[in-house]
């Protein structure tokens, strides 16, 4: 049986690790995992709390700094340096949704393996950390940077 989201004391914003921990079928064993190992890992479903966008490195760096301009600050991110690609959490329902070549998806029925925010362990580590507050990247802005990102990696290709 899914244990339900632990829900922080009213009024008190969840902390990135508690927020990250909600996402685990049993947020508890998430928490005492990371408490044993700060720097392991654990595996987390995508599509309870989140879905991923998982585009290779360069245009996945491409696409952040464009985001960069456009937001004071974008969803938590995720970079896989043994694998050269960056992972955006966007809205729960955004991968069933998303037609486009270049993006992995990562949505309801997919497990994604996580450090604890701050932490890098195998080469995978967060460049936009959650912060707790449930932020995720904006899937018009994700988008829209995404384009922008192809198209300037196009035309300089282009130009060689």
């Amino acid at each position: 049986m899914t244990e339900p989201p632990e829900v922080p004391e009213a009024g008190r914003r969840p902390t990135a690790l508690e927020w990250l921990a909600n996402a685990a079928p049993e947020p508890a064993a998430c928490l005492r995992r990371w408490e044993r190992d700060p720097r392991g890992t654990t595996l987390l479903p995508a599509g309870r709390l989140w879905d991923v966008m998982v585009l290779p490195g360069s245009l996945g760096r491409a696409t952040l700094e464009v985001l960069g301009r456009v937001v004071e600050r974008p969803g938590p991110v995720l970079a896989d340096a043994g694998r050269d690609c960056l992972g955006f959490l966007v809205p729960v329902g955004t991968a069933a949704q998303w037609v486009g070549g270049e993006v992995r998806c990562a949505g309801r029925g997919t497990w994604l393996v996580v450090p604890r925010p701050g932490e890098t362990a195998g080469g995978i580590g967060w460049i936009v950390p959650p912060d707790g507050s449930g932020v995720l990247t904006d899937v018009a802005q994700f988008e829209l940077a995404l384009h922008e990102a192809a198209a300037r990696r196009d035309e300089a290709a282009g130009a060689e």
